[in-house]
């Protein structure tokens, strides 16, 4: 009989594609996971990796492995759902995920009201632009910019967040040609940006961050022009470009999956989101 342990060290190598990055995920070293994987090959008497000089390859056998791993993490979660989906008191850990920007300006400030009711709840807010799996259970309730199409998640719109140019006011008083603060390449296709490239012409941008509130920072410190949304724009004092109204929107969406809905602790915290939320952006 095999060590479950093992096994999930190794669906975890599969995942991350290399022993170091498995290693980071699963907070240990990378000769632990290393040693997990000869012991599962042991136990099943079955060649998972091809050992090479600089990496592990993982092998058919492997591969077939990893997808009988997967299944099992999968029905795993699936159980404790279901066993959590039974609690009556708001209580426990539940994970959020949202965009950093959103998670600090719209979410994390306001906690302390959603604390004060709830005292025995605990948050761990995850900031990613990319969804979170609520499936593998990378979060319990995630917020997105895209409406997500797995046919177990419940998705409900909040609204739309609308984007303009904004520039600090001294900046405003006293620039002949205008400069530009967007996205680097990893944030290239994105909605936002796409926009404001439009809207400077293609020109090269003076500054370049993957963080909506470096841009902003670097827009109140007189860099140039940034695209923002206007929460953001009234938090740093900065002043509409433009008084056309011209403007992108982009839509944000709460999902949760569906066998915890109704839990308690997700429902609590899901009810904060959409009261608080809502108000910020339009519908």
């Amino acid at each position: 009989m095999f060590d479950w342990e093992d096994l999930r060290y190794f669906s975890a190598f599969v995942a991350a594609g290399s022993l170091s990055a498995a290693a980071k995920a699963l907070g240990v070293d990378h000769a632990t996971v290393a040693r997990r994987i000869s012991s599962l090959e042991a136990s099943l008497n079955l060649k998972l990796v091809d050992r090479r000089p600089r990496a592990y390859a993982v092998t058919e056998q492997g591969r077939r492995v990893a997808e009988f791993a997967d299944q099992m993490t999968l029905s795993s979660f699936a159980l404790e759902h279901f066993a959590s989906s039974g609690q009556e008191q708001v209580e426990g850990e539940v994970v959020l995920s949202a965009p950093p920007a959103l998670l600090g300006s719209m979410i994390a400030r306001r906690l302390g009201e959603l604390y004060q009711r709830y005292p025995q709840l605990r948050l761990k807010l995850v900031g990613s632009k990319s969804r979170a799996s609520l499936a593998r259970r990378e979060a319990d309730i995630a917020i997105g910019l895209t409406r997500p199409t797995e046919p177990t998640l419940v998705a409900s719109l909040l609204g739309h967040l609308d984007y303009r140019l904004y520039a600090s006011p001294s900046y405003l008083r006293t620039f002949e040609q205008p400069a530009y603060i967007g996205y680097d390449a990893s944030q290239a296709r994105s909605p936002q940006q796409r926009w404001l490239n439009e809207q400077a012409g293609h020109r090269p941008f003076a500054l370049q961050s993957n963080d909506l509130r470096i841009q902003a920072q670097a827009a109140a410190g007189g860099v140039g022009i940034a695209c923002l949304p206007a929460f953001m724009a009234q938090e740093y004092g900065l002043d509409p470009v433009r008084d056309d109204g011209d403007s992108m929107s982009i839509e944000i969406w709460l999902a949760v999956h569906e066998d915890v809905r109704d839990t308690p602790r997700i429902k609590a915290v899901t009810d904060f989101v959409n009261r608080h939320m809502r108000p910020l952006l339009r519908l």
